[in-house]
């Protein structure tokens, strides 16, 4: 087997330790880890990417980590101003979880979105890197997505595709049945809160068969509401959250507008408490 083909094999536990040594993640909010903050850097989020790479880092010394996600990004925006930085830092696994923001817009065809991962992609594995992928969530348990679930599943099957065509890994979320629950999420019900981050990052690992110990993290009880007060907190999210979202689609605005990537360089990952 050669250098490129090993490094696209998920790691085969109890053979030593994973053969990772720069990984680099790109994408949209999703992987800067919206909805997760970080206690350790105020005003910043750790999400599943950080808390695999601190997985990761605890197997070699010399293991470095970029971030170059950055939320709001639609797919063209992020094959445009991420991929070829991703190249250059020369890591041999990268993540690229992207056209999610794409499918939920109104009129956009998820073939077409998937032939733009499909460059993007097929440019990354053709460095030698392991490539990770992920499918999207199943929609259907959310009411305000769910009118999107089948241009998800059709997308997905295009990424499922993609995969094969160029050996890469696939992180399953739409089989994750246990973030399909409304108390993995952060109070904008789109972006995943402490507990879901957690549980991609172990979606992540097992399919990079990377051991680790991440436990499960329960989710506290689903607290007893009249329909009053649901009413008032659906009001309340949709004053604070769907409003200015659709706003922003309607001004073609971007909530990643002049944010800059949090991880641009590959550097040593320090390990924290609680990842």
């Amino acid at each position: 087997m050669n250098d490129q083909e090993s490094s696209r094999t998920p790691y085969i536990p109890n053979e030593g330790p994973h053969p990772w040594r720069r990984f680099v993640a790109i994408g949209d909010s999703f992987t800067e880890g919206i909805g997760d903050p970080d206690p350790a850097a105020p005003g910043g989020h750790r999400g599943w990417a950080d808390r695999v790479a601190a997985v990761l880092a605890q197997d070699v010394d010399d293991f470095a980590y970029a971030n170059l996600a950055v939320r709001g990004k639609l797919i063209a925006q992020i094959v445009a101003g991420q991929i070829e930085p991703a190249v250059a830092l020369k890591p041999d696994l990268v993540s690229i979880c992207a056209g999610g923001n794409d499918v939920i817009r109104p009129g956009t065809d998820p073939d077409d979105i998937a032939a733009q991962l499909d460059d993007a992609v097929g440019r990354l594995a053709a460095t030698g890197a392991a490539v990770l992928l992920f499918t999207g969530i199943d929609t259907g348990f959310t009411p305000v997505f769910r009118p999107f679930r089948g241009k998800v599943a059709i997308y997905n099957e295009n990424i499922r595709t993609i995969a094969d065509r160029y050996d890469c890994i696939v992180a399953d979320q739409w089989a994750l049945k246990v973030v399909q629950d409304p108390r993995f999420f952060a109070d904008d019900r789109l972006h995943y809160n402490a507990l879901g981050h957690h549980e991609i990052a172990r979606m992540a690992l097992r399919a990079l068969n990377v051991p680790n110990d991440l436990q499960p993290m329960q989710p506290d009880s689903v607290p007893v509401r009249t329909w009053r007060q649901a009413r008032a907190d659906d009001i309340s999210w949709a004053r604070e959250h769907l409003v200015p979202w659709v706003l922003r689609r309607l001004r073609h605005q971007s909530s990643g507008d002049n944010v800059s990537a949090k991880r641009p360089d590959a550097g040593p990952y320090r390990i924290r408490e609680g990842l």
